[in-house]
């Protein structure tokens, strides 16, 4: 094996490695914290390899699919990660020499057993690579996204709107945040962009979340903006009770807590909800925490309103976890269809006589969203659907559907035309019959 430590620029690159290594086998793709890496640039480093190697998932596959004839070999240890990492250097990364990524991918796979053995495969490999790089550039973005998912958005949305989406996977997402009130100087010293309601959008930094204007002050968190929305068109009102069923991580417990509501948050994690909770105490707001199963919480007395961001494929988040696209297949989308219908229903027993639910999932998938609402109409006599306008959303007719619901997506453009995107959601809102 290896002397890791006394090769220049190996430690960021097994660290990008072993991270990605474990993604491929389907854990969630989290940035590498400081404990893992100390060194800041290195870090940095590291993480800008695995995020690359994510987004370029799929066409690094069908790189790799041309130069290996016979794949990637299996019980290699970490030489498909290996691999990845060496052709994201090879072909996304311009400030990194060619030769400089091939020998520290062939080193890196010396410092795994199992993956050392193929470390002329790797050198080879790679080497084909550099050769063909103008080939491989030159893939047609589509490459990018599975082809199941591709035909199935392309049959919901166009192949514009796909196009669009391709473009969003290979681009660094900005940093939006939810304001705990509206406050134009915090605004000015963020150097932020409104978006809607108090969802702003931070474009450029150059310090660490946790050193932005406001963040000790409790003054905001980080939120897409698409998420921001769902807790907004409950419209709840001080003192009401309100239920976040799967609460985790807390932005929309947060935003009902700072609406004066009494917000019960539930979710079936502990570590989750231990989240939710140091959340709540830097920016000095209270509910009550439950760790429980959504399916079979049984509270002493109904909720004048209920938020249901219901477990999904979350398809809708990949700009800032590419994974999921790959993680994800049609036999598993079916499974949580029917999981989120029995979410759905028990919710429903909660709710008072006018009362009302959003239900939301952070999906593209037709199956998760609109379909859900066709059922819901069958189901559900008791619920009728209010319809959500585009004065509920800042004036944004495009994210509106004819029958009252919102379908957003990373292609569709912000008020304001700000540019940057946003996660894709499906929010439904629903009111319960009086009596």
């Amino acid at each position: 094996m290896t002397n890791q430590s006394s090769i220049a620029g190996l430690k960021p690159r097994l660290e990008a490695i072993f991270h990605l290594d474990r993604v491929l086998a389907g854990k969630p793709f989290a940035p590498i914290s400081a404990d893992r890496v100390a060194d800041s640039r290195d870090r940095a480093l590291a993480n800008r390899l695995v995020t690359i190697a994510l987004r370029r998932h799929g066409q690094i596959s069908e790189v790799l699919g041309s130069v290996l004839s016979k794949g990637v070999p299996q019980r290699a240890g970490i030489l498909e990660a290996v691999l990845r990492v060496g052709v994201a250097q090879l072909l996304y990364i311009e400030d990194i020499p060619a030769h400089s990524a091939i020998h520290l991918s062939v080193e890196a796979a010396r410092a795994d057993k199992r993956a050392g053995r193929f470390d002329k495969l790797v050198n080879g490999a790679l080497r084909s690579v550099q050769r063909g790089a103008a080939e491989f550039l030159a893939m047609p973005d589509t490459a990018l996204i599975p082809d199941w998912l591709a035909r199935e958005w392309t049959a919901s949305y166009g192949a514009e709107a796909v196009g669009a989406f391709a473009g969003q996977l290979v681009s660094s997402p900005p940093l939006d945040l939810t304001l705990k009130a509206e406050d134009g100087a915090l605004i000015d010293a963020l150097g932020a962009t409104p978006l809607i309601g108090t969802s702003v959008r931070v474009s450029e930094r150059e310090v660490p979340i946790a050193q932005l204007p406001g963040f000790a002050e409790g003054q905001w968190w980080v939120q897409d903006v698409a998420a921001a929305i769902p807790a907004r068109l409950l419209d709840v009102q001080a003192g009401e009770a309100v239920l976040d069923l799967c609460a985790a991580p807390g932005g929309k417990t947060a935003q009902l807590a700072a609406a004066g509501a009494r917000v019960t948050a539930l979710d079936i994690s502990a570590e989750r909800m231990e989240r939710v909770s140091e959340n709540l105490s830097r920016l000095g707001l209270e509910a009550e925490l439950v760790v429980g199963d959504a399916l079979s919480y049984a509270p002493r007395e109904a909720f004048d309103a209920i938020l249901l961001d219901a477990p999904c494929s979350a398809t809708g988040t990949f700009r800032r976890h590419p994974e999921v696209l790959w993680h994800r297949d049609e036999k598993g989308i079916g499974e949580r269809v029917a999981l989120q219908r029995k979410m759905f229903s028990h919710a429903a027993s909660l709710l008072k006589p006018g009362g009302r639910m959003v239900y939301c999932v952070c999906s593209l998938e037709r199956k998760e969203g609109e379909a859900q609402v066709e059922w819901a109409a069958k189901t559900h006599p008791e619920l009728t659907l209010k319809p959500i306008g585009a004065e509920d959303i800042g004036g944004w007719a495009a994210a509106t559907n004819a029958d009252g619901t919102l379908r957003l997506t990373p292609a569709l453009t912000l008020p304001g035309a700000v540019e940057g995107g946003l996660d894709g959601f499906f929010i439904a809102r629903f009111e319960k019959k009086a009596g």
